[in-house]
């Protein structure tokens, strides 16, 4: 058949389709006594809501279609039966006339969910995908129109030659594990969908299903609650890494006016986050090179507040949340590295280095913090780990779990070798966690400043390995060992389609029957 096909075409339903639409359900429904709509039906239909009405064309003949209103979840009883959710309306029989007609007043423009109401392809075309295309219009409508998933419910026709063996549950997961096959169910499960329940009673005239049917889902992983448009979560977010050179400074002042420098730059740019690295105001240490290394890094942790105050008027006056890199910070009389998410709205909040390098705990009795969060921003849920702490897979998998999709990684690195560590780990994370990792580092060097005389970085931006990422995983890169910035725009929509629809799903795909993961 398909060899002898010139034009196959998709579009929405017109009303003078009536007389093929009707030829076509007649074979395609040839178990159910009279199953084509009336004229009258398909006019209301495409009166109320004409694009959701689609039909399928090999050379100009209709050959299949797919018809659908719009509900309200809320409202929608999960125990109806097709003719309530249609808005079936029994006639006067005083009059001769038919037992009744499909009204459709059940159809709710501002509803959030599409109901399928019904899907055929006339059997001389079937094995040419006509369904999956049919399908894939209904989905590309409803993310077009924004809403929550489409839901309907699937008739079992080959449920009656199991009926005496097993319940409808017991068969509706036969055919999802393959071990029967369901011309209709087994193709709506491999389309995506997934069976929520078992609906008696749903459509009387189906005695090849004996009434019963699978109540099926899609979810629209693009769907948006409506919000206030001030806010409104972007889903393209630009970021800005700042690769920092290490310089002596003279005075807080002198720190401030470079990161402002900086801040100004990246933000003329209409970035959305700007990154600094780990430990950024160490040049201010040579003001304390009389002191022993760790009292010295003690003196540096007494400008982090003022720092950190710096930071957050920055983020106000140029409009942008500013990822601060970290800082030593006195706590409970211990030394910790932390940082602070200073967000353009005037929030703060503050994230910790959870684990220390034998260098930082040796040189300067530093420990790690014990705070691990996830942050909702305009922009995205994000996360931060503090350079070593990317090297540790289930920190960046627990904030995964909770939705994460940036992780900014802010570190210093002296050596190639530690700056390979960071860089290979933060693409290994981008990939296990479907998520993008953004790393920014320092460059240069103290001369006057011990345990902090040499700096080596490449700031980048890493994704997932994925069809609609880059091919070696690597959005952005800046040149290595530069003072430079570099300014990435993040698609936030591809990782939805990443974590529902990829290649490989390494979040979808755990093994959480025999392990799990969790903060204590």
């Amino acid at each position: 058949m398909s060899q002898d096909i010139k034009k196959i075409e998709l579009r929405n339903l017109e009303l003078s389709d009536y007389r093929e639409i009707k030829a076509s359900m007649i074979e395609a429904y040839s178990d159910i006594e009279e199953p084509q709509w009336k004229e009258e039906e398909i006019r209301t239909l495409t009166e109320k809501f004409p694009e959701g009405q689609f039909v399928i064309l090999a050379d100009g003949k209709v050959v299949g279609g797919a018809l659908s209103i719009i509900v309200d979840y809320a409202s929608l009883d999960e125990n109806h039966s097709y003719d309530e959710i249609t808005g079936f309306k029994a006639r006067d029989n005083r009059r001769q006339e038919e037992t009744g007609y499909y009204s459709f007043d059940t159809h709710k423009p501002e509803g959030d969910v599409l109901y399928g109401i019904d899907v055929f392809v006339h059997p001389a075309y079937r094995g040419l995908r006509l369904g999956r295309r049919l399908y894939d219009a209904r989905k590309e409508l409803c993310e077009r129109l924004n809403l929550r998933g489409i839901v309907f419910g699937g008739r079992i026709p080959n449920y009656g030659k199991y009926a005496d063996k097993l319940t409808p549950r017991e068969y509706m997961r036969k055919v999802r594990h393959k071990e029967i096959h369901d011309p209709v169910l087994s193709f709506q499960l491999s389309n995506d969908f997934h069976a929520k329940k078992v609906l008696k009673g749903y459509l009387p005239e189906d005695e090849s299903s004996l009434e019963y049917a699978v109540l099926l889902e899609w979810d629209n992983i693009y769907y948006q609650k409506p919000q206030k448009l001030a806010q409104a979560t972007k889903q393209v977010a630009r970021v800005g890494l700042v690769q920092w050179q290490m310089r002596p400074f003279n005075s807080l002042e002198a720190l401030f006016g470079q990161v402002e420098f900086f801040v100004d730059a990246v933000s003329a740019y209409q970035t959305d986050f700007v990154l600094f690295p780990e430990l950024f105001n160490a040049p201010l240490l040579a003001g304390f090179d009389n002191l022993a290394e760790a009292d010295a890094i003690r003196g540096l942790a007494e400008y982090t507040e003022p720092v950190r105050d710096k930071l957050r008027e920055f983020a106000i006056s140029y409009n942008v949340n500013i990822v601060g890199g970290s800082m030593p910070f006195i706590r409970d009389g211990q030394l910790v590295n932390i940082g602070f998410l200073c967000r353009r709205d005037g929030a703060t909040d503050s994230y910790e280095k959870l684990h220390v390098t034998p260098n930082e705990a040796n040189y300067w009795g530093m420990v790690g913090g014990d705070k691990l969060t996830a942050f909702d921003t305009d922009c995205g849920k994000v996360g931060v780990l503090i350079g070593y702490d990317i090297e540790f897979p289930e920190l960046s998998r627990l904030l995964a779990e909770e939705e994460v999709q940036i992780l900014f990684v802010p570190f210093n690195t002296n050596t190639q070798n530690e700056f390979i560590r960071v860089q290979q780990c933060a693409r290994a994370r981008a990939i296990e966690d479907e998520c993008y990792v953004a790393i920014a580092g320092s460059v240069g060097n103290l001369p006057r400043v011990s345990n902090m005389d040499i700096q080596m970085a490449q700031s980048a931006v890493f994704t997932p390995a994925d069809f609609a990422f880059p091919g070696n995983g690597v959005l952005a890169e800046a040149p290595p060992n530069t003072e430079t910035t570099l300014v990435a725009e993040l698609d936030l929509a591809l990782l939805k389609h990443l974590h529902a629809y990829g290649s490989l799903r390494n979040l979808q795909g755990r093994r959480t029957d025999l392990f799990e993961l969790r903060k204590r």
